[in-house]
Formats: C-alpha cells, structure tokens, sequence
C-alpha cells in the first residue's frame, strides 16, 4: 500500500506537470496566420509537443511548414512539420544540422511570411550551430566544463550565445524582414526569453566580455579556439534596437508558477495549507535543503498540516564523479538534515522527466528513508558526498520514474509536514507521462 502522503505529493506533481503541457497552455497564445506563409522553427524537450499543437490549431488553408527539434525519446507524430531528435545536454551533429536548416528556410522567408519560434528548455543545446572558425568538438568541451562546474543556466547560457551562429537574437535577424512571433514554455528562473533556448529570435543584454568572465569565474579551461573568439568578439550578440525585432513579438505561454498553481489547488483541497515559496529559487541543492529541512522543522509538531512548494533550478557542481541530478541530491540532503523526523515527507522532480542525466524524474523521502537505507548497508553522508543520490534512491525504491514529460519548467519540490505516518512502502513511483 502507498503512503496516504505519498499519494498527495504524486498527485500534485501531475498537476503541475498537466497545467504546463503544450495542449493545455499553447493555444491561447497562438497568432493569426499571416498574409504569405509560415515556418515552425520549434527547439527544446517541448517542442516536438508544441509543434503539434500549433499544427492542429492551425487553418487548414494556411500554408504551414518547419521543424523541431527535440532530445532523443521526446518527439511525437506530426504531419506538418519535421521532428528531428537530437543531443542533450551536450549538442550533436543533429542538432546542428538542425540549426542550419534552421537559418537557411528562415532566410526565405519574405516581408509577408512569419517566423513561429516554438521554445522550451534544453533548446540551447538542441539547436547548436557553431560561430565561424568554432567546431561542434569545441562546442562540446566548453558546454561540458561548464555543465560540471556548477554555474547557473544564465551564465551558462551567456557563453553558448557567444559561441553560436543562431542564439542571442541570430535567427530573428536571418528571418527579416518578416514577422516573428516567439511562445516559450520557460524553464529558468525570472522566465528571461533571452536566456530560454539562449534566446535566438530576442535582444541579447549580455556582452563576450561577459562570457569571458564566467570562463575566468569558473576555471573553466575552454579550447583554444573557443577562447580566441571570446577575446576577438568577431560578432556580438543582437541588442535591442537592431532591425531583427522591428517585427517581433515575444510571449511566455507557460511557467514554474504555473505549475505551482495548479499543485496548490491540489494540496489545498485534501487540508494543507500551501507554503509556496515560488517558482524562481536558485542556488546549490545541498544548500537549498538545509533550508527547506530548516523551515519544516519549525513546522512540525503544531499538528497543522502544511505543504511547503517551490520550483527554480538548483545546481550541483560535479567535480566528483557519482549518479544523481539536482532533485535527488536535494532530498538526500533534505533527509539527512531531518534526521527521520516524523510527519515529514518529500518529493522533488524536474518537470520534463529526467532528473540531470538519468532515466528518473527525481525521488521521493519519507520519515523511514534513512533507517531503510541504513538496513541495506547504505552511508547517505559518503553517498551524497560522492555525488551517487541516484544509487541511494535505486537501492531503497524511491524513484519517480514518469518517461518524458514533453514539457519542462524546471524543477518541482513538495514538503509535507505534520502527515500522516503510516508505515511507507517502499517500491520505485512510476507516474502516468501526461
């Protein structure tokens, strides 16, 4: 038998997934056709999804035609418009080709036609053209570094921009002087569009001396090459005020906070009181938990029940090697710094299925989870230390396993506190993909 708590926090994860899907949030955001025709150029974990919705809202008597691109496993059937899968988090060689379909069908189109940009979170990498003189190999190291350093998406995406022929605001620029129109599900933190998908249809506020400093912030030893362009600056991004966007318009169709809104309702209607601390929360996981663990201990033992909800994307530096995205290292610590407390139970998953690089959304905590772990001769302090969250949550049961999602708006966190304590049962979660 399930937790009765577990139950909840299973639940409300669904509905935030559920509120923030293409078919649900794209519609009503979708524009008018244009007097000429339309190319679809949809990139992210959501866009093969969103392409769809924008093929079957369409009219029938409007010319219609692109592509999206999107990581392996994610697309979906489309009749319209190509789904092409490719690498991520590190670009491949499809997603650069990807890329240069991209600026060549975009530079066709004429004063009369439109740009659809389709954007979600893991299009910075999905669609990777390369700057001139920059390979895909160079591409690769510089991300990969970047990646295992801890630093956060805006950052991260800062240099992609510069190293890149169709970020920064390249790929509005190369549909002029047609209209563009941009819907974004976002995934990061403020919902930037400048920062979503490194931004290839919006103005750039960011700079290559920028990039050069978050290289230099984390000792990131980028190729040679790499480091040549930052320092030439050969071709900056797009600032506002540059001809691209004198017909562009840019609109964000789905967020964190959306999908904390529809969870809230959830928790609201079975006796909780929401604790919503928003969907913007940034910074290190391990740090993250000692605070939440820190809230939900001033919590218990008041017998008022509460869920304490938040979204954002956390980091984990990777300088150790080890399995385990940001939502398991998270609740690892979250459990250590619980210490089995009674009435406490947690759930924290990424929105688009896959937590960091493996198969499972994130886990799941109950008040038993340390001494389970301890009965099987696992050490959660050397495991969390060694980066190896996702070996502690396999070994127990406690993965959420959903498949992907074809959405994303980054990370979803519960904490239940003052629960029912039933005895919980172990066993990996899998969760119906919506």
């Amino acid at each position: 038998m399930v937790s009765p708590a577990l139950q909840i926090m299973r639940r409300a994860f669904e509905c935030a997934v559920k509120a923030v899907e293409a078919e649900v949030c794209l519609p009503a955001h979708l524009p008018d056709p244009p007097a000429g025709r339309t190319l679809v150029v949809a990139a992210g974990k959501a866009a093969a999804a969103m392409a769809r919705v924008a093929e079957g809202q369409w009219p029938a008597d409007a010319p219609l035609s692109g592509l999206a691109v999107t990581r392996y496993g994610h697309g979906v059937p489309t009749s319209l418009i190509e789904v092409i899968e490719a690498g991520h988090p590190l670009p491949d060689d499809a997603g650069q080709g990807a890329g240069r379909r991209a600026l060549i069908e975009a530079e066709a189109l004429g004063l009369d036609d439109m740009l659809l940009c389709l954007l979600s979170g893991g299009g910075s990498a999905l669609m990777a053209v390369p700057a001139e003189g920059i390979s895909l190999a160079d591409k690769q190291a510089a991300t990969s570094a970047l990646l295992r350093s801890g630093a956060s998406i805006s950052e991260i995406n800062c240099v992609r921009k510069h190293l890149s022929e169709i970020k920064g605001g390249r790929l509005a620029l190369a549909a002029w002087p047609a209209r563009v129109v941009t819907l974004i599900i976002s995934d990061v933190a403020g919902n930037d569009p400048a920062v979503i998908a490194s931004g290839p249809t919006v103005p750039d506020p960011t700079t290559a001396e920028d990039a050069r400093a978050i290289l230099k912030k984390y000792s990131i030893d980028a190729p040679p090459l790499v480091r040549a362009h930052l320092k030439a600056a050969p071709g900056e991004t797009l600032k506002a005020g540059s001809r691209a966007f004198e017909h562009a318009t840019v609109s964000v169709a789905a967020t964190a906070d959306d999908a904390l809104a529809a969870a809230t309702d959830l928790v609201r209607r079975v006796g909780y009181e929401p604790i919503v601390l928003g969907g913007n929360l940034e910074g290190d996981a391990e740090h993250v938990a000692r605070e939440h663990a820190a809230l939900a201990l001033d919590m218990a033992g008041t017998g008022q029940k509460r869920a304490i909800m938040s979204g954002g994307e956390m980091t984990v530096a990777l300088s150790r090697p080890g399995r385990g995205g940001p939502n398991q290292t998270y609740l690892l610590a979250l459990a250590l710094a619980l210490e089995g407390r009674s009435g406490i139970w947690a759930l924290a998953c990424d929105t688009d299925g896959i937590d960091g690089s493996e198969e499972n959304a994130g886990a799941w905590i109950g008040p038993g989870t340390l001494a389970q772990a301890r009965d099987k001769g696992l050490d959660a302090e050397a495991l969390l230390r060694e980066n190896n969250s996702y070996e502690y949550f396999r070994e127990i049961g406690n993965l959420i396993v959903t498949g992907p999602t074809r959405t994303n708006v980054n990370d979803f966190r519960i904490v239940l506190v003052n629960a029912d304590d039933r005895p919980q049962t172990s066993g990996t979660e899998r969760v119906q993909a919506q």
